[in-house]
């Protein structure tokens, strides 16, 4: 009697898992039928460079038959305009960087690749990278800028730019350890020049950070040291025009450079840069200043990789695109950002700020979409239209210059909408709020990030780890 009870039990349960494999085969059968896998989707889209301009595309490009291999040297999007604040010591490095995956990591028709182009076939519709290659139906070049020496690369070595966060941590640790030198030095020459600071380039960039590095030697480094007063460093600002922010209506260059002169920077402009060596920078006069830190912040030009497409560039390495964005002699492919060169109905040139890169993304994506969906069809392409949102520029504390259309902003008033316009170009980041609240405080506080930096070993090596 046991026995058979015990039989009749075995064959219930044998029963039911049999029941519950056989409804999670249909199950997985629906699933397999309802989203389609990579190898069905029948069009493939290469992007290249997970900026501003790359991601925004992907994350507004999505079709059921179109597939997406996103290629990137790093494997973080890095939120540029920020990044003075790291070289400038309000910021730490995971503050302004997201994992490109952590990005996109609920899309399944996106394959993240973490490698170097080295060339195209374009005639067979492949990217080249270094151990392998990608077929493409589509490809969104989106890989930025460099920064440029205007013909004197050698400059270089001794005037780094700003442009990744290996970069903004150099030009960090070399500003601190010369004031860390400058604390054990006797000889009054070399304290001096330790303690001078030289930003090359009146724009944006050079702007923020004269500004920052004023702030920084005002505000943080005089309580931290003993031998020296920080307060007394030397922040030289070279601009080679007639005036600093020259994109600004002039009245606002003017109060930006006040503003500048008001935290103690000096502002040099009409004054070119005739030579730089170690520690040295010649003006075209012949004057020679001494700097422990010379920073560039000149130029910007497009990668090398521009010269590998074989088409028509200017003069900085950007592709003459066609009005659409594509690249003259192939509808399949599109350059944007800071590669192209796009030309509004004045004649000038789109500016290569973040808002732009992001607005081209887009337009790509509409472009490709219904170049997809209506493969069959001749459809007329759309001209790209720059939507100005503003300029801007960052100071000090409370300190900035904007223009939003026809309305100017100085001070505090510029800062804040500085703050609220960043605020909202923050692509990607998932705890964008908290990520400028954070450096908000630290801004204004400005001793938390400094003061732990600034205490470390006064070991170039080691400083350069951090």
């Amino acid at each position: 009697m046991t026995m058979t009870m015990t039989m009749r039990r075995m064959r219930r349960k044998t029963s039911w898992k049999t029941m519950r494999i056989h409804k999670l085969r249909c199950i997985l059968c629906r699933l397999s039928q309802s989203i389609p896998m990579e190898g069905d989707k029948k069009f493939h889209v290469v992007v290249v460079g997970a900026g501003f301009g790359g991601l925004t595309f992907c994350k507004n490009f999505q079709m059921d038959d179109a597939r997406i291999t996103l290629v990137d040297r790093t494997n973080h999007h890095l939120f540029q305009p920020l990044l003075y604040q790291v070289a400038t010591c309000g910021l730490s490095a995971p503050d302004i960087a997201q994992p490109i995956r952590s990005i996109l990591s609920e899309r399944e028709d996106i394959t993240v690749l973490l490698d170097n182009v080295t060339g195209f076939d374009l005639a067979q519709k492949k990217v080249l990278l270094d151990k392998s290659s990608l077929d493409f139906d589509f490809l969104v070049l989106a890989t930025g800028g460099q920064t440029s020496y205007f013909g004197h690369p050698e400059w270089e070595r001794f005037a780094p730019g700003l442009k990744s966060l290996t970069d903004a941590l150099r030009i960090r640790s070399h500003v601190l350890f010369a004031f860390e030198k400058a604390e054990n030095e006797a000889d009054t020459s070399e304290h001096d020049k330790l303690m001078t600071i030289v930003v090359v380039g009146g724009g944006p960039t050079g702007v923020e950070l004269a500004g920052s590095f004023a702030e920084l030697t005002r505000s943080v480094l005089s309580h931290d040291f003993r031998r020296i007063d920080p307060t007394q460093a030397r922040i030289v600002l070279i601009e080679g025009g007639p005036r600093i922010l020259s994109h600004l209506p002039p009245d606002l260059s003017a109060s930006a450079q006040r503003q500048l002169e008001a935290l103690g920077v000096q502002v040099r402009t009409a004054t070119s840069v005739k030579n730089i060596r170690d520690g040295e920078v010649e003006l075209a006069g012949g004057e020679i200043i001494h700097a422990g830190n010379i920073l560039w912040a000149a130029g910007v030009s497009a990668t090398p990789l521009s010269k590998k497409l074989g088409v028509e560039l200017d003069r900085a390495g950007r592709v003459k695109v066609n009005p659409d964005l594509s690249v003259p002699g192939h509808p399949e492919i599109f350059a944007i950002g800071d590669l192209a060169l796009v030309l509004e109905k004045d004649g000038k040139p789109v500016p290569g700020v973040s808002p732009a890169a992001m607005q081209m993304g887009k337009h790509v994506g509409k472009i490709i979409e219904n170049e997809i969906r209506f493969k069959a069809k001749p459809i007329a392409r759309p001209v790209f239209k720059y939507w100005d949102k503003g300029t801007m520029a960052t100071i000090g504390r409370s300190a900035a210059v904007a223009q939003v259309g026809r309305f100017e902003f100085s001070g505090l008033l510029a800062w804040l909408a500085w703050l609220f316009i960043h605020l909202i170009f923050l692509v990607g980041f998932r705890n964008r709020t908290s990520v400028l609240f954070q450096w908000a405080y630290s801004y204004f506080s400005y001793k938390r990030s400094a003061r732990i930096i600034t205490h470390q070993p006064a070991d170039e090596t080691d400083m350069d780890a951090t």
